[in-house]
């Protein structure tokens, strides 16, 4: 049986030669976040009426449904195959779906956090809609426009590449632990289109193209698989939400802007 030690300062392991052999990442279900920033979106409003700070943040009802039908969906995996490390992004909506996920699946892990899972940091323009960067930030809209979604930074906050460099070091870990490790990660959006980018090695161009086509589903799960436990992954699915519609369970699609391109 693979083990992984994972602490407070995020995820340490021994180096073995052989590493990861699943790697298993599921969005968090919709929260009352995504519900906001929806409805303020179609409404024309400026600001997004968010209930709380963004780490804090909790899943809306049908967010909880999804992360319930995502535990009952990972019950039925055979116990061989389960994941043995389950870390979660430490922002609530992402560790309250991992936490009912697990509870429900019954497995025998225990949820961890890492900070270099958090979503993206908006800096000045949280809590806007893009009409309100438009009105409130032009110059910051126009210089978003012109460097695209991967290189712009807001004052404050990150670019998608800063995002990249967090996540760099993440997956650098899942080289080293005991062959057959499996290793589930709940995050967010952005974060699961950029582990696409790294590990698959993509361009700018790509990303942003899957980007603007391909929103990530609230509760999805994209797998990637390595049968030798090092080298390069190869991915098995993207974005499934099968297992929502299966059990009757919405399935909800709340992404960024999808004007990511640089102009």
């Amino acid at each position: 049986m693979g083990w992984w030690v994972l602490e407070r300062s995020g995820l340490t392991q021994a180096v073995r030669e052989a590493g990861a052999v699943e790697l298993v990442l599921v969005r968090h279900g919709e929260s009352e976040g995504n519900v906001a920033a929806t409805q303020a979106s179609r409404a024309g409003i400026d600001v997004i009426d968010v209930p709380a700070r963004d780490a804090d943040v909790l899943l809306s009802p049908t967010g909880q449904d999804q992360a319930r039908a995502l535990g009952k969906a990972l019950a039925s995996i055979a116990e061989e195959r389960r994941p043995d490390a389950v870390v979660s992004s430490p922002y609530a909506r992402a560790h309250q779906t991992a936490q009912i996920a697990v509870e429900i699946a019954g497995w025998p892990v225990k949820v961890r956090t890492d900070e270099r899972l958090r979503d993206r940091e908006l800096g000045i323009l949280d809590m806007l809609t893009s009409q309100g960067v438009d009105r409130w930030h032009p110059d910051e809209a126009e210089r978003r426009r012109w460097l695209g979604k991967f290189y712009y930074r807001p004052p404050g906050g990150e670019s998608w590449a800063d995002v990249v460099l967090r996540l760099r070091s993440v997956l650098g870990e899942l080289n080293n632990g005991d062959g057959g490790h499996r290793v589930m990660l709940v995050c967010h959006d952005a974060l699961i289109l950029l582990i696409r980018y790294i590990l698959e090695g993509m361009t700018e161009a790509e990303l942003l193209d899957l980007a603007a086509s391909t929103p990530v589903l609230n509760a999805s799960i994209t797998r990637y698989v390595r049968p030798e436990g090092q080298g390069p992954w190869t991915l098995e699915s993207f974005n499934v939400a099968d297992h929502l519609t299966a059990q009757g369970v919405k399935v909800t699609e709340h992404g960024g802007d999808a004007n990511v391109h640089p102009r």
